[in-house]
């Protein structure tokens, strides 16, 4: 089915609206725009990518590279040249933005920390959490999934990980929160203050560890050495920046958006309760269904190439969008529709090639931990707003909620 072109002009792709409910978008792309040429948050132009094939191979290619600078950028017009304070391009030494060999570095540093064993001994350390959170839910008889349980999970566990004291854990939540929701140069300048927060904060922590080292992540990239390379001071700001945010950004909205998407198909919610053992399947496809990462970070052509046909110049910035690929009736039967027990599930929620997702194998304990805590304990679990209410946080990568209240 074709639609109009029309009814997809003018599209916001940040906003809450269009958050809500971005699919319809997307398989207009899929089917007659597969790069769709728009703004990101910044103002400056970028390719957006829509079919699995290309985003796969968009996230594999090293001519598409996440430092900038190394596709050696033609000056821009002076409307995107933005002032950046120190603090920022401090920011930009983390491995998310960074290429070979500096990438493979700084990825080997953390890459241990969670491997598929270590992580596996948390599991009773992030179920004794779920079920305290239950609990508290309870007692009040009502409660904000999102608030009340989807965030506090994996910001308790990664916190824990790094290192961060139990009564500054929502510090770094609202810091970070507001930081990652700038939606415009304009709106950088009111983002300062938390960015300043943060480094101040983590630099004295880090410090700290230097002086007096505890049992956790922070002390071991302050003691790294990996090929006899330590870690700049800017390095390990912009690494336990990253691993904060991406430690439980991607996965609150992981539980938020699954929990959603069983709400809304009964039968599978019955299906899990009544088959346990499909838990791992279901968080694969919680991952496609509703990618709580929805746009791939974005990436520079370090030379004229060709995508889907169009050409792309060098210094182009080009982002994937995950969401899309993850709905592409070529690589997945009945797209659109819930299946718990989908098999094969290759969706690219959690990123393919070098920057593979190195925290997925803790973003998937904690969603199994948290799903069947909630299935089990709150058999009559329900929205307690209308679906249409719902608050959708306006970002440009992130597919989340402000909120869900629900009663059981």
């Amino acid at each position: 089915m074709t639609v109009a072109i029309k009814s997809f002009e003018n599209v916001k792709i940040s906003s809450g609206k269009f958050k809500a409910n971005p699919y319809p978008f997307y398989a207009y792309m899929r089917e007659s725009q597969p790069l769709y040429r728009t703004k990101y948050i910044d103002g400056r132009p970028v390719w957006l990518v829509a079919r699995y094939d290309d985003v796969l191979r968009l996230l594999k290619d090293d001519r598409l590279v996440k430092n900038r600078h190394n596709a050696l950028l033609q000056k821009q017009p002076s409307k995107f040249e933005v002032p950046m304070p120190a603090v920022f391009r401090a920011m930009e030494r983390n491995m998310l933005d960074l290429d070979p060999p500096d990438h493979t570095r700084l990825r080997g540093l953390v890459h241990k920390a969670f491997t598929p064993q270590l992580v596996e001994k948390m599991r009773q350390q992030v179920q004794e959490l779920a079920d305290q959170l239950v609990d508290s839910m309870v007692r009040k008889g009502q409660a904000d999934i999102m608030a009340d349980y989807a965030l506090p999970i994996p910001l308790t566990i990664i916190s824990e990980i790094l290192g961060i004291p139990a009564h500054d854990q929502h510090k770094f939540h609202n810091w970070t929160t507001r930081i990652v929701s700038v939606q415009s140069p304009s709106q950088m300048i009111f983002v300062i203050p938390a960015l300043l927060s943060f480094a101040r904060y983590m630099r004295a922590l880090l410090e700290q560890r230097r002086t007096d080292p505890q049992d956790d992540l922070l002390t071991a990239l302050v003691q790294a050495e990996e090929a006899g390379d330590k870690l700049s001071a800017d390095e390990l700001l912009a690494m336990a920046f990253l691993l904060v945010t991406a430690g439980h950004e991607t996965t609150v909205n992981l539980i938020g958006n699954g929990t959603l998407a069983l709400l809304e198909n009964p039968d599978q919610l019955e299906r899990l309760r009544q088959e346990p053992a499909l838990i791992k399947p279901a968080i694969e496809e919680f991952v496609r269904y509703y990618s709580p990462v929805e746009i791939a970070t974005e990436r520079f052509a370090s030379e004229d190439m060709t995508i889907a046909g169009v050409d792309i110049h060098k210094g182009d910035m080009v982002m994937g969008v995950i969401a899309s690929a993850n709905r592409d009736e070529t690589q997945f039967p009945n797209a659109d529709r819930l299946d718990i027990s989908r098999e094969p599930n290759r969706h690219l929620g959690f990123g393919q090639g070098m920057h593979y997702c190195v925290g997925a194998p803790l973003a998937r304990l904690e969603a199994q931990v948290a799903f069947q805590t909630l299935i089990n304990r709150l058999p009559d679990l329900r929205l307690a707003v209308k679906r249409d209410d719902i608050r959708w946080r306006s970002t440009f990568v992130i597919r989340g909620m402000e909120s869900m209240p629900v009663h059981f």
